[in-house]
Order: structure tokens, then sequence, then C-alpha cells
């Protein structure tokens, strides 16, 4: 199977938290940044630009506390991070030429042999330069690299 990543903000990050905080922390943090950037809290004479910069602020801790502050969309979240962090992190054994690949017509999947027996197997909406492959029986995995 190959690795892209889907994540597109991290959440706590945004709230200046983590994942082992409680809900209770998650609010205080909050609630403190959403005083610091609310638009009726700012001071006169800021920029145009900079009171865009604090709105679009604004909305971001306001989403993140949307997603955090409930307890499904937090767990969800918390998935996502998880798998897009073990695919961040995955460990490459070796890189493979596209053109290397055998093509399966009935299956539609590109594979590639592994010496352990097993196979690094794409399917064809996974072929893609960079694709990061797991081989279908032990821990190695390899970086398909289009043909040039």
């Amino acid at each position: 199977m190959a690795h892209t990543s889907n994540l597109q903000k991290n959440w706590y990050s945004i709230l200046g938290a983590s994942p082992s905080d409680d809900l209770h922390e998650l609010k205080q943090k909050y609630q403190r940044l959403v005083l610091m950037f609310h638009p009726d809290k700012q001071k006169p004479g800021l920029s145009e630009e900079e009171a865009d910069q604090r709105l679009r602020r604004f909305l971001e801790v306001d989403q993140a506390w949307k997603v955090l502050g409930n307890q499904e969309s937090r767990r969800t979240f918390d998935l996502q991070l998880r798998a897009d962090e073990l695919k961040q992190s995955w460990p490459v054994d070796a890189c493979v030429v596209s053109g290397d690949m055998s093509w399966d017509s009935e299956g539609r999947t590109y594979s590639y042999g592994c010496r352990c027996g097993g196979d690094f197997v794409l399917t064809e909406e996974e072929m893609e330069d960079g694709a990061v492959v797991c081989c279908d029986t032990c821990s190695l995995s390899i970086q398909v690299k289009s043909v040039t």
C-alpha cells in the first residue's frame, strides 16, 4: 500500500496544545487565544493586513476547538494524526524504478518482489513518483521512482 499525507492542519499546534492535554486544558488554551485574536478585542490603529491575519488566526483557533472540543471528532483527528506520523517516518529500504515493476492487467496492480519472498504491490491509482510501498510479508519498504 502506498502512503500519502492527507492531514491538512494540526489543530493541537494551532491551540498550542498536545494530544495528551485533557479537555479542560484545551478549553483554557482555546479561551486564551480566542480572547487574544477576537475581532472585537483588537486595539484601534491595526493595519488592514494585520487585522486580516488576526481574523484568520481567530477562525483557525475556533475551528481547532470545534474539532478538539468534541470527543468524537477529536478521536477521529487523533487517528488521522497518528496515521500521518507513521507515514512520514516510514523507513525506505530501497528505491525501485517504476519500469522494473511487473504489471498485472487483470488485478490492475504493479508489483515488485521482495527479498523475503513477498511482494510490494501498488494499485494503478497509487502509482506515483516517490510513493512508499510496504512489503505484504515483512517490514521492508521501497520508494518507487518514475522512469525518466
